[in-house]
């Protein structure tokens, strides 16, 4: 049994699948009862940040899937629960940015904390240092679909975005790992190839048969946008924090996921291809 925290999140969700598939049994933890997940998945409701709510996680749990942004500060008692119900293994999400540094150091740290929580946890650890998912690109869905044109700071910045189910099948590998051999493992992953954000519009303008373009903004202006839309200050830091950084030196590519699946890392024209209703079908009220 393998539990799945952050699940209804697009690399846990895919996770799930994946286990599933494989014939294992999958357990989410999720806040929300009414989350909509693979059939066959046993959901556990509560909050992954207050392990205390999770009384119903069941025993006999072999593995876990963590999530630092479900659980916030408290991955250590969340990992603590899990051992006392049975857990041998831990793989644990993680940034690019704690091994290449970029962005403001603050946002790097709140995931070191997290791995240095499982790596005190006592279990067979294996952690996903990720760069930027493929599926960040949705956020410019609405503009694409309204005008057909992303407006934002630092077109220039290039990093190569990972397609979340290359994350989720190196997740089941590591989780189903009788062997040890991911034990403990950091693994950098990437996708396969280096792509600005102009890059990025093109493709998914490819994908839907569009022309797409990325229109330059100050970045002041795109942080007094993102403020404007409720969001609280620290997501246009992040977010403008590591864009600057990755205009001046790109970041890293790596072929840790070929190596490990035995398959080229999926692209990020396959990923718009997938998702590209998305960037075409109307905003439902």
């Amino acid at each position: 049994m393998f539990v799945v925290i952050g699940a209804t999140g697009s690399v846990g969700r895919e996770t799930v699948r994946l286990l599933l598939q494989a014939g294992e049994k999958a357990v989410a933890v999720t806040r929300d009862p009414a989350a909509v997940l693979p059939d066959g998945t046993q959901v556990v409701t509560g909050d992954p940040s207050r392990p205390d709510s999770l009384t119903a996680m069941p025993d006999g749990v072999e593995a876990v899937l963590l999530s630092p942004r479900a659980v916030g500060g408290a991955a250590a008692e969340l990992l603590a629960l899990a051992a006392a119900r049975g857990a041998r293994r831990v793989v644990a999400l993680s940034a690019a940015t704690v091994e290449r540094p970029a962005g403001h150091r603050r946002f790097a740290d709140e995931f070191r904390a997290v791995e240095e929580a499982v790596r005190r946890s006592g279990l067979q650890w294996t952690l996903l240092r990720c760069a930027d998912f493929a599926a960040n690109a949705l956020a410019w869905a609405p503009q694409i679909r309204a005008t057909g044109v992303v407006r934002g700071a630092y077109g220039d910045a290039a990093t190569s975005p990972i397609h979340q189910r290359d994350i989720a099948e190196v997740a089941v590998r590591a989780l189903t790992d009788v062997h040890a051999v991911h034990k403990g493992r950091a693994y950098l992953l990437t996708g396969p190839q280096s792509l600005d954000q102009r890059d990025k519009v093109r493709l998914i303008g490819d994908a839907i048969g569009r022309e797409l373009s990325f229109q330059e903004l100050a970045p002041t202006q795109v942080r007094q946008a993102m403020l404007a839309q409720g969001l609280a200050e620290d997501i246009p830091d992040r977010l403008l924090g590591s864009l600057a950084d990755f205009a001046n030196k790109p970041g890293p590519a790596t072929d840790t996921v070929e190596r490990l699946l035995g398959r080229p890392a999926l692209t990020f024209a396959t990923w718009a291809a997938e998702n590209s209703a998305a960037f075409t079908s109307p905003v439902r009220s």
